[in-house]
């Protein structure tokens, strides 16, 4: 039997080390289907790319994540997602690529950790298969040319995957110590990526330790809470830093009361899972996105359903036959091998918690978070087909895996229509000749490289697809032919199809100001004196982004993301106005009343906007006549200047 823990021998002289040349090769392959839209994708998602901006302005800005330059409200997410792209911004300038390389940078990061963690566990030829299945996983392309924090997240994931295998390895109580917090560490830099949602994994982690480590019982426990006592610390001193510290500081986006706790246990945490609608960003049009691109109803079928199932599950019913083997084994006689026994239990925990999870969220949910399963899928696939391939388990299970899953391919690419509809037949043909081929002699290599090529090259072609034409609304990157993802969006507002936003410039997530747009921030910029704010947009943030991303005024939203956050308050438009900070606010007509409906905290804004301030003739800049705005996913045009 193959040592799972044996160090690669070094190549004799006079070879080549094939198999560092098949990761770089991999590495590589993986890098250009992230950056293939690098120069031409724009800022991505333009909620996120105005952080960035503002995160340039200054220190605190930086330290908490501001949304706008002034400092008013943070993103509803922690920063460290856009620290990396602000840093980025600083040396190469604010350019969408400068954004996006780190993204690409952190996908072949992932790609190559994922690789070390596997062969640790499984050997070379395993985390080679499970780097090739992660880099070709296709929403995982569509995410790492993106600019959300998902990627940073699946970096940070798999570093602690890496960490934790190594404590299971290492041969002094020390050393496991070290290794096992630093895990803990790590997992804690992704909550400050993304939240809760690190700690999906926690469970998975913490049980591999358990299963692998050679020490004692007690001692794994101390380990254990010692892990716990850094993650926690690890996870939290942004929060208490927000919230405790002493000076002036922006309201927390999407929380109740203005504080990062809120937005931890509140509309990133419960709200999430149970539907909690709390939180100012869960509410308004935030909530109707999340709600109509949800991928589904929920329920263990979500992985597998449209707008979902295509972004994730090509190898996921591989992924379960193997685990449903390897328990099947572990029943039947005892593994002495610890470290295999750990690397089972990490990736197959990995996997089902995060599918439990995703399937059964009630709250806002996105079909690219399913990104954080490529790990668990492409190291359960990797270690299943050398392992089956080898002859260590029943015969029939390797073909049985080929033929589900070339299946499979040809029901999700069929959902897509005529979108390289070629691929599934390839698959299908394929997968019958690998089965024949193993009939005939079970460890043939040709065999397997027939399978593994019928497993890959859909998902394969999806992901070629899906870097060669990006698709239309980047705060929703998905994988597929052009519009996927989208669905019942498309009957709130008409989209263009360009890479830009959802229907070319001034519209939400653009990144590109309409011509008025321009002439009203002009207006405003040649108008405003010695203001500090240039103009204060009332639309939600995703809405404004642009006048942040496309220009070098100091814009602020009112409502945060949504447009439903409580803040600026009315007394602080008073006090802005009354000393000479604020002059110029945009909004929609106040006849017909805030963009998002009559919400509270909207209404308040409205009732003060009707009393200090005078609607701008359009004449005076050039616009049109003041119209309400034909979609709430679009800005209102109407400009009024504000009196104390």
């Amino acid at each position: 039997m193959v040592i799972a823990t044996a160090r690669p021998a070094a190549a004799p002289a006079g070879r080549l080390p094939w198999r560092g040349i098949a990761l770089a090769v991999i590495c590589a392959g993986a890098g250009a289907l992230y950056a293939a839209n690098l120069g031409v994708s724009g800022f991505g998602n333009t909620y996120y790319a105005a952080s960035v901006r503002s995160m340039l302005q200054s220190p605190a800005n930086f330290l908490f994540g501001s949304f706008d330059p002034y400092g008013v409200v943070t993103l509803d997410k922690p920063p460290m997602g856009q620290w990396p792209q602000a840093l980025s911004a600083l040396v190469f300038g604010y350019h969408g690529w400068a954004l996006l390389l780190p993204q690409v940078l952190e996908g072949i990061g992932t790609v190559f950790l994922l690789h070390r963690t596997v062969r640790l566990w499984a050997g070379e030829n395993a985390a080679l298969l499970a780097a090739l299945v992660f880099a070709l996983t296709p929403v995982t392309v569509a995410i790492s040319g993106d600019n959300l924090p998902d990627t940073l997240l699946n970096l940070w994931v798999v570093a602690a995957a890496y960490a934790v295998t190594r404590a299971t390895l290492a041969d002094s109580a020390r050393r496991r110590t070290g290794w096992l917090v630093l895990c803990a560490f790590l997992i804690g830099c992704g909550f400050l990526t993304k939240m809760l949602q690190a700690w999906i994994v926690v469970p998975a982690l913490a049980a591999a330790y358990l299963a692998g480590s050679r020490s004692p019982v007690r001692r794994k426990l101390l380990d254990l809470l010692a892990a716990g006592a850094v993650l926690v610390v690890s996870s939290f001193w942004w929060v208490a830093l927000h919230d405790w510290w002493p000076g002036t500081k922006p309201y927390v986006g999407g929380s109740t009361d203005g504080t990062a706790w809120n937005l931890v246990f509140g509309y990133n945490g419960f709200g999430r899972i149970f539907g909690d609608a709390a939180g100012g960003a869960s509410a308004g049009v935030a909530g109707g996105i999340g709600s109509v691109a949800s991928g589904g109803e929920r329920g263990w079928g979500r992985m597998f359903g449209d707008g979902v199932g295509d972004q994730i599950s090509w190898l996921l019913p591989f992924s379960i036959l193997v685990l449903a083997a390897v328990i099947v084994a572990a029943l039947r006689r005892r593994d002495d091998d610890r470290v295999r026994r750990a690397g089972w239990v990490l990736w197959g925990g990995w996997l089902a918690s995060a599918c439990a999870v995703y399937s059964l969220a009630q709250g806002i949910w996105h079909p690219y978070y399913t990104t954080m399963l490529a790990p668990a899928i492409a190291a359960v696939s990797g270690a299943g087909l050398i392992r089956f391939g080898r002859g260590d388990g029943p015969a029939w299970l390797l073909p049985l895996g080929f033929a589900v899953t070339a299946a499979w391919a040809f029901v999700l690419a069929g959902r897509a229509g005529a979108w390289n509809s070629w691929g599934r037949w390839v698959a299908v043909a394929a997968a019958a000749l690998a089965i024949i081929a193993f009939l005939v002699s079970r460890t043939d290599h040709v065999a397997l490289a027939l399978g593994v090529f019928a497993m890959l090259i859909v998902p394969a072609a999806w992901s070629v697809g899906t870097a060669a034409h990006p698709q239309a609304l980047a705060a929703l990157p998905a994988a597929g032919p052009p519009g996927a993802g989208l669905g019942p969006l498309r009957k709130m507002l008409p989209l263009s199809g360009t890479t830009h936003g959802l229907a070319g410039p001034g519209s939400a997530f653009s990144d590109e100001l309409s011509d008025e747009q321009r002439r009203v921030l002009g207006y405003a910029a040649s108008h405003r004196g010695d203001a500090a704010i240039t103009l204060a947009v009332d639309s939600p943030g995703m809405v404004m982004a642009t006048f942040i991303v496309d220009s070098g005024e100091t814009v602020i939203g009112m409502g945060g993301y949504g447009g439903t956050d409580p803040v600026p308050t009315a007394g602080q438009l008073d006090d802005w106005v009354a000393t000479g900070k604020l002059k110029f606010v945009l909004a929609g007509p106040p006849s017909i009343g805030p963009a998002l409906g009559n919400r509270s905290t909207n209404a308040q804004r409205q009732r003060w906007l009707t009393g200090h301030c005078a609607l701008v003739d359009p004449a005076a800049y050039g616009g049109t006549a003041a119209t309400r705005p034909s979609s709430p996913l679009q800005s209102g045009n109407s400009l009024f200047a504000c009196h104390a």
